[in-house]
Protein backbone atom coordinates (compact mmCIF):
# COMPACT_ATOMS: atom_id res chain seq x y z
CA UNK A 1 0.00 0.00 0.00
CA UNK A 2 1.54 3.43 -0.80
CA UNK A 3 0.79 6.59 1.09
CA UNK A 4 1.36 9.93 -0.51
CA UNK A 5 1.77 11.76 3.08
CA UNK A 6 3.51 9.27 5.42
CA UNK A 7 6.80 7.28 5.53
CA UNK A 8 6.39 3.88 6.69
CA UNK A 9 9.36 2.11 8.35
CA UNK A 10 10.10 -1.21 10.31
CA UNK A 11 12.72 -2.67 12.73
CA UNK A 12 11.73 -5.96 14.23
CA UNK A 13 8.54 -5.84 15.44
CA UNK A 14 8.23 -1.84 16.26
CA UNK A 15 6.31 -0.02 12.89
CA UNK A 16 7.22 3.76 12.88
CA UNK A 17 4.51 5.66 11.53
CA UNK A 18 5.72 9.57 9.92
CA UNK A 19 3.49 12.12 8.80
CA UNK A 20 4.97 13.48 6.35
CA UNK A 21 3.51 17.35 5.69
CA UNK A 22 6.61 19.62 7.23
CA UNK A 23 5.49 22.33 4.72
CA UNK A 24 2.33 22.41 6.86
CA UNK A 25 3.47 21.67 10.21
CA UNK A 26 2.29 17.92 9.49
CA UNK A 27 -1.54 19.30 9.63
CA UNK A 28 -4.46 16.68 9.28
CA UNK A 29 -6.88 16.74 5.85
CA UNK A 30 -9.57 14.26 5.30
CA UNK A 31 -6.41 12.43 3.06
CA UNK A 32 -4.26 12.17 5.71
CA UNK A 33 -7.11 10.76 8.31
CA UNK A 34 -7.09 8.34 5.60
CA UNK A 35 -4.23 7.43 5.26
CA UNK A 36 -3.90 7.10 8.85
CA UNK A 37 -6.50 5.09 9.16
CA UNK A 38 -5.51 2.95 6.58
CA UNK A 39 -1.82 2.16 7.72
CA UNK A 40 -2.82 1.66 11.56
CA UNK A 41 -5.36 -0.70 10.69
CA UNK A 42 -2.39 -2.81 8.18
CA UNK A 43 -0.24 -2.32 11.60
CA UNK A 44 -3.05 -3.80 13.52
CA UNK A 45 -3.53 -6.66 11.34
CA UNK A 46 -0.30 -7.25 10.89
CA UNK A 47 0.93 -10.22 13.39
CA UNK A 48 4.67 -8.69 12.54
CA UNK A 49 4.16 -5.61 14.67
CA UNK A 50 3.88 -5.64 18.41
CA UNK A 51 4.35 -2.23 18.79
CA UNK A 52 3.94 1.08 16.58
CA UNK A 53 5.35 4.80 17.10
CA UNK A 54 3.43 7.61 15.51
CA UNK A 55 5.14 10.92 14.65
CA UNK A 56 5.56 13.79 12.62
CA UNK A 57 8.03 14.79 10.27
CA UNK A 58 10.75 17.73 10.85
CA UNK A 59 11.78 19.17 14.16
CA UNK A 60 8.75 21.98 14.34
CA UNK A 61 5.29 19.75 14.49
CA UNK A 62 3.98 16.59 15.68
CA UNK A 63 0.70 17.36 14.19
CA UNK A 64 -0.25 21.27 14.48
CA UNK A 65 -3.93 20.93 13.84
CA UNK A 66 -6.67 20.20 10.94
CA UNK A 67 -6.00 21.75 7.77
CA UNK A 68 -8.74 24.77 8.09
CA UNK A 69 -8.82 25.14 5.06
CA UNK A 70 -10.59 22.14 3.90
CA UNK A 71 -13.82 23.29 6.10
CA UNK A 72 -13.55 26.63 6.57
CA UNK A 73 -16.67 26.58 4.59
CA UNK A 74 -18.72 24.05 5.63
CA UNK A 75 -22.40 23.97 7.29
CA UNK A 76 -23.92 22.28 10.28
CA UNK A 77 -24.82 18.93 8.83
CA UNK A 78 -21.04 18.86 6.97
CA UNK A 79 -19.72 19.58 10.11
CA UNK A 80 -21.12 16.58 12.10
CA UNK A 81 -20.22 14.89 9.55
CA UNK A 82 -16.47 15.50 9.59
CA UNK A 83 -16.57 15.00 13.24
CA UNK A 84 -18.12 11.77 12.97
CA UNK A 85 -15.83 10.21 10.00
CA UNK A 86 -12.97 11.33 11.68
CA UNK A 87 -13.93 10.03 15.28
CA UNK A 88 -15.07 6.24 13.19
CA UNK A 89 -11.76 6.52 10.83
CA UNK A 90 -9.09 7.34 13.17
CA UNK A 91 -9.34 8.57 16.74
CA UNK A 92 -11.60 6.12 18.10
CA UNK A 93 -9.81 3.59 16.16
CA UNK A 94 -6.78 4.57 17.64
CA UNK A 95 -7.81 4.06 20.87
CA UNK A 96 -9.41 0.65 20.39
CA UNK A 97 -6.00 -1.22 18.71
CA UNK A 98 -5.11 -4.04 20.50
CA UNK A 99 -1.76 -2.98 19.17
CA UNK A 100 0.48 -0.32 21.79
CA UNK A 101 0.35 3.18 19.94
CA UNK A 102 2.80 5.27 21.28
CA UNK A 103 2.68 9.14 20.22
CA UNK A 104 6.28 10.88 19.54
CA UNK A 105 5.37 14.14 20.27
CA UNK A 106 8.11 16.37 18.47
CA UNK A 107 6.97 19.98 18.35
CA UNK A 108 3.24 21.29 18.16
CA UNK A 109 0.40 19.40 19.04
CA UNK A 110 -2.78 21.61 18.70
CA UNK A 111 -6.44 21.15 17.96
CA UNK A 112 -6.50 17.66 15.92
CA UNK A 113 -2.51 17.01 16.87
CA UNK A 114 -3.78 16.55 20.28
CA UNK A 115 -6.47 14.80 19.78
CA UNK A 116 -4.14 12.65 17.74
CA UNK A 117 -1.61 12.31 20.69
CA UNK A 118 -4.63 11.51 23.63
CA UNK A 119 -6.09 9.02 21.40
CA UNK A 120 -2.93 6.67 21.11
CA UNK A 121 -1.93 4.74 24.45
CA UNK A 122 1.36 6.13 25.20
CA UNK A 123 2.81 9.61 24.67
CA UNK A 124 6.18 11.06 24.85
CA UNK A 125 6.77 14.69 24.52
CA UNK A 126 10.17 16.31 23.83
CA UNK A 127 11.17 19.38 26.01
CA UNK A 128 10.05 21.87 23.01
CA UNK A 129 6.56 20.79 22.37
CA UNK A 130 3.54 22.33 22.91
CA UNK A 131 0.29 21.14 23.09
CA UNK A 132 -3.40 22.85 23.24
CA UNK A 133 -7.05 22.87 21.90
CA UNK A 134 -7.48 25.80 20.87
CA UNK A 135 -10.61 25.60 18.75
CA UNK A 136 -12.38 28.39 20.26
CA UNK A 137 -10.53 30.74 18.96
CA UNK A 138 -12.33 30.25 15.37
CA UNK A 139 -15.58 29.65 17.08
CA UNK A 140 -15.58 25.59 16.94
CA UNK A 141 -14.94 23.44 19.75
CA UNK A 142 -13.16 20.03 19.79
CA UNK A 143 -14.34 17.89 17.55
CA UNK A 144 -11.83 14.53 17.96
CA UNK A 145 -12.62 13.59 20.80
CA UNK A 146 -11.11 16.33 22.85
CA UNK A 147 -13.46 17.58 25.25
CA UNK A 148 -13.75 13.94 26.48
CA UNK A 149 -10.04 12.77 26.45
CA UNK A 150 -8.63 15.77 27.68
CA UNK A 151 -10.98 15.77 30.88
CA UNK A 152 -10.24 12.47 31.42
CA UNK A 153 -6.34 13.14 31.28
CA UNK A 154 -6.54 15.78 33.54
CA UNK A 155 -9.88 16.52 35.09
CA UNK A 156 -12.86 19.01 34.33
CA UNK A 157 -11.51 21.83 35.51
CA UNK A 158 -8.22 22.09 34.13
CA UNK A 159 -9.31 20.76 30.73
CA UNK A 160 -11.83 23.39 30.94
CA UNK A 161 -9.68 26.05 31.43
CA UNK A 162 -7.28 24.75 28.75
CA UNK A 163 -10.39 24.59 26.14
CA UNK A 164 -11.75 27.90 27.16
CA UNK A 165 -8.67 29.75 27.37
CA UNK A 166 -7.44 28.20 23.73
CA UNK A 167 -4.34 28.64 25.47
CA UNK A 168 -0.89 26.33 24.50
CA UNK A 169 0.78 24.59 27.35
CA UNK A 170 4.22 23.37 27.97
CA UNK A 171 5.82 19.94 27.45
CA UNK A 172 6.62 19.69 31.53
CA UNK A 173 3.21 21.11 32.38
CA UNK A 174 1.16 18.42 29.94
CA UNK A 175 3.80 15.84 32.12
CA UNK A 176 2.67 17.34 35.62
CA UNK A 177 -0.35 16.84 34.64
CA UNK A 178 -0.07 13.93 33.47
CA UNK A 179 -1.02 14.13 29.79
CA UNK A 180 2.74 13.20 29.08
CA UNK A 181 4.07 10.07 30.19
CA UNK A 182 7.51 11.20 30.01
CA UNK A 183 9.39 14.78 28.41
CA UNK A 184 13.06 14.28 27.03
CA UNK A 185 15.39 16.39 24.97
CA UNK A 186 14.07 16.75 21.56
CA UNK A 187 17.45 14.69 20.31
CA UNK A 188 16.78 11.62 22.78
CA UNK A 189 12.58 11.32 21.93
CA UNK A 190 12.70 8.60 19.43
CA UNK A 191 15.45 6.67 21.59
CA UNK A 192 12.57 7.29 24.58
CA UNK A 193 9.82 5.60 22.00
CA UNK A 194 11.82 3.21 21.41
CA UNK A 195 13.03 1.97 24.30
CA UNK A 196 9.09 1.93 25.50
CA UNK A 197 7.90 -0.05 22.10
CA UNK A 198 11.01 -2.84 23.12
CA UNK A 199 9.77 -3.26 26.75
CA UNK A 200 6.04 -3.93 25.28
CA UNK A 201 7.71 -5.94 22.11
CA UNK A 202 9.11 -9.05 24.99
CA UNK A 203 5.43 -9.37 26.57
CA UNK A 204 2.40 -11.30 25.39
CA UNK A 205 0.67 -9.39 22.78
CA UNK A 206 -2.73 -11.55 24.17
CA UNK A 207 -2.11 -10.07 27.01
CA UNK A 208 -1.82 -6.67 25.87
CA UNK A 209 -4.80 -6.50 23.93
CA UNK A 210 -6.89 -8.16 26.80
CA UNK A 211 -5.19 -5.03 29.03
CA UNK A 212 -5.92 -1.97 26.85
CA UNK A 213 -9.51 -3.45 26.40
CA UNK A 214 -10.35 -3.50 29.97
CA UNK A 215 -8.73 -0.23 30.74
CA UNK A 216 -10.93 1.01 28.01
CA UNK A 217 -13.81 -0.23 29.23
CA UNK A 218 -13.31 1.97 31.93
CA UNK A 219 -14.46 4.70 29.72
CA UNK A 220 -16.99 3.34 27.90
CA UNK A 221 -20.41 4.69 28.94
CA UNK A 222 -22.76 1.42 29.87
CA UNK A 223 -20.11 -0.14 30.44
CA UNK A 224 -18.73 -2.54 33.40
CA UNK A 225 -15.20 -2.48 33.26
CA UNK A 226 -14.69 -4.55 36.27
CA UNK A 227 -16.42 -7.13 33.82
CA UNK A 228 -14.51 -6.47 30.91
CA UNK A 229 -11.45 -7.22 32.87
CA UNK A 230 -12.66 -10.69 34.35
CA UNK A 231 -13.69 -12.04 30.97
CA UNK A 232 -10.27 -10.68 29.44
CA UNK A 233 -8.27 -12.17 31.98
CA UNK A 234 -10.06 -15.61 31.52
CA UNK A 235 -9.81 -15.81 28.44
CA UNK A 236 -5.97 -14.70 28.63
CA UNK A 237 -6.33 -18.92 30.11
CA UNK A 238 -7.15 -20.43 26.83
CA UNK A 239 -4.01 -18.92 24.87
CA UNK A 240 -0.83 -20.03 23.57
CA UNK A 241 1.00 -17.16 25.48
CA UNK A 242 -0.30 -18.18 28.74
CA UNK A 243 1.14 -21.32 28.52
CA UNK A 244 4.41 -20.46 27.10
CA UNK A 245 4.50 -17.37 29.89
CA UNK A 246 3.79 -19.47 33.19
CA UNK A 247 6.07 -22.38 31.75
CA UNK A 248 9.24 -20.25 30.99
CA UNK A 249 8.42 -18.28 34.52
CA UNK A 250 8.22 -22.18 36.50
CA UNK A 251 11.51 -22.96 34.19
CA UNK A 252 13.35 -19.84 35.07
CA UNK A 253 13.82 -18.84 31.45
CA UNK A 254 12.66 -16.06 28.84
CA UNK A 255 9.30 -15.88 27.55
CA UNK A 256 9.48 -17.00 23.62
CA UNK A 257 6.19 -15.60 23.02
CA UNK A 258 3.73 -16.29 19.97
CA UNK A 259 1.02 -14.28 20.32
CA UNK A 260 -1.89 -16.54 19.57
Amino acid sequence: MNFDNLIISNEGALRTITINRPEKLNALNRAVIKELSDALSQAENDKGVRAVILTGAGEKAFVAGADISEFAHFSNEEGQKLSAEGHKLLFNAVEKMGTPVIAAVNGFALGGGLELAMSCHIRVASDNARVGLPEVSLGVIPGYGGTQRLAQFIGKGRALEMITTAQMITAAEAHNMGLMNHVVPQVELMEKCVEIAKKIIRNSPVAIKAAIRAVNAQYTENVDGYSVEIDAFGSCFGSDDFKEGTTAFLEKRKPNFSGN
